[in-house]
């Protein structure tokens, strides 16, 4: 059973690729729900969280033409909402330091801000990415955290793609191994963190 779906899903991604709306519709009515769920244990919000379902599905048909068979299209899917989200709590932390401004303050409650829990996953992680070596903690940073590619890093460091992929898969083992949280909601942070290349 399980073998067929995995079959039926590529076959779903093969004509995605092609350009079928009956695939990208299939693969919305599998997954959409599954997302907008996953979305609000952190955004907090039905509105943030469709909107983010949205814009997943916006950015999948955008790439149709490129997406790979024969990988997992949930893990890529996920992969897309978690950046989205980070990105998010981005815009959220650039909010927070412009009302601690001198300009922001009084200017807003923030108490609306302080109630994100997502936020203490990001800064136990950012603890751990602080206690790496320098270079190693840079390539983790421009990989997870700016969105790089290795090439893009490599390019930026003028170090060896394979340098990057060294480093990166170091800084990932040591943060797996440090990572001492093991609710559901931080196991699920640092499995979308630290995705298998």
């Amino acid at each position: 059973m399980k073998k067929e779906y995995l079959y039926n899903e590529q076959k779903l991604v093969k004509n995605l690729q092609k350009g079928s709306i009956d695939a990208f519709e299939d693969l919305y009515k599998v997954y959409s729900l599954r997302l907008y769920h996953f979305a609000m244990r952190y955004l907090k919000s039905e509105i943030e969280a469709e909107g983010l379902v949205q814009d997943v599905f916006a950015k999948v048909w955008e790439k149709r033409a490129s997406l790979k068979t024969g990988l997992s299209f949930k893990a890529y899917l996920f992969t897309i909402s978690f950046n989205l989200i980070k990105k998010e709590f981005i815009k959220k932390k650039k909010l927070r330091e412009y009302l601690h401004s001198e300009q922001g303050k009084g200017d807003m409650d923030l108490s609306t801000l302080n109630q994100v829990e997502y936020q203490s996953l990001v800064d136990y992680l950012n603890t751990l990415v602080g206690k790496l070596p320098e270079r190693r903690r840079e390539v983790f940073v421009k990989s997870r955290m700016e969105d790089l590619s290795v090439k893009e890093i490599a390019s930026q460091m003028g170090i060896s793609a394979k340098t990057v992929e060294n480093q990166l898969t170091s800084a990932i083992k040591f943060i797996k191994a440090n990572w001492q949280n093991n609710h559901l909601p931080a196991l699920l942070f640092l499995a979308l963190v630290l995705p298998v290349e």
